[in-house]
Order: structure tokens, then sequence, then C-alpha cells
């Protein structure tokens, strides 16, 4: 009995905790529909594809570019990330609330296509924080972390963009505080007009 389906948004710097959240946020909410995002880079340890991307070459994520089927594209670190404008569409269409996980590039090319959207910055406790969280994932050389941390600088400057912020200095806390997020923004009362509507009809 709503209307069309609301996009939430989650961003957040290198470190941040952002998809470990995001994880938790898919588990706890079935019924919130998500996009797996595409990119070029290899998988992680663990990651598994089309679970936590799906991993494609260069050549294929350009040819979808090239044919209009990105909502939103970037590249970072050398590696293309992007999610499907098809599933974007067909998900809101059908009424359905989206949870999408993207870089700051990412997120505004989606603020401009909706401007109605739920926007989540991820922010950790701090730089040393971050740092220690980046260094504890040995999965990257010591180029690559200085590079990460670099780039902190520049999303943060994209933070003040975003509808909410949640510091991440807890992860069972930051999970609750996006899931309320989420919660109290579907229960808001321009969603719900058709359901008034038949109310009063009653």
């Amino acid at each position: 009995m709503s209307q069309a389906g609301q996009i939430f948004v989650l961003s957040g710097p290198p470190g941040a905790g952002k998809s470990s959240i995001a994880a938790r946020v898919r588990a706890d909410m079935p019924d919130l529909a998500y996009s797996v995002s595409l990119t070029t880079r290899p998988p992680r340890p663990g990651e598994r594809d089309g679970v936590d991307y799906y991993f494609v070459t260069r050549q294929e994520f350009q040819r979808r570019i090239a044919a209009g089927e990105m909502a939103e594209h970037e590249e970072i670190f050398g590696n293309l990330y992007g999610t499907s404008q098809k599933v974007v569409g067909q998900v809101l269409e059908q009424g359905q609330d989206l949870f999408l996980d993207t870089d700051v590039n990412g997120a505004e090319q989606l603020q401009k296509r909706f401007p109605e959207g739920v926007f989540i910055f991820l922010l950790p406790p701090s730089r040393k924080v971050l740092e220690e969280r980046l260094r504890g994932r040995a999965t990257e050389e010591e180029s690559q972390v200085r590079q990460r941390l670099e780039r902190v600088r520049y999303e943060l400057t994209k933070a003040k963009n975003y509808t909410h912020l949640v510091v991440n200095d807890n992860l069972e806390k930051a999970v609750a505080e996006v899931e309320a997020i989420i919660t109290a923004s579907r229960r808001r009362t321009q969603r719900h007009l058709k359901l008034l509507e038949e109310f009063q009809a009653s």
C-alpha cells in the first residue's frame, strides 16, 4: 500500500566498516532489497562472486557503461565499481526499498537521480583507529594502505552532503543506528498516503 520504493545508500572511507555493517543490515532486514555491486578488482580472501560483489573484467564493465547499464560507477585505485541500473529500476518500480553501499562519488551520482533518497555516511571513531583497521586486514601492501589513507581526506569532504552520519566506534551500536534510520524513514507519512486514504474511506 506504499508508493514507489525508497533508496538507502551507505558510504564511508576505506576501513570504516562499511562492508561489515552492510552485511548485518542485509541479514537483519531481509525485506530490504540489496543490489550487489560490480567491480573489476580481484576478490579478497573469503569474498564470493554474486554475494560480496560481481567480479567482472574491465572490458565487460566498460561495455556496460557504454550501453548505459550502470546507475552509477567510479574508478578507485585502478579498479572500477558500480551499480546496475536495471536492478535499481526494477526494485524501486515494484515499490520495494533498496539498500546500496557505494563510494562517495557513486553516491553523488545517485543523489542527483534520487534527491529524496536517504544517504548515510559511516565514519570511523578516529584516524588512528582507521589506520589500525586498514593495516589489520593484511590484504594490501604498504603503498596501498597509504593510498587509502589519503583517499579518506577526499571522502570526508563529501560527508556534509549526506542526510545522516553514523560513527562506527562499536559495530553493534553502528548497525542499530543505521537500521533505526532506515526504519524511521520507511514510516514517514508521505510514503503511506494510500493507506490513510483507504482507512478514511472504509
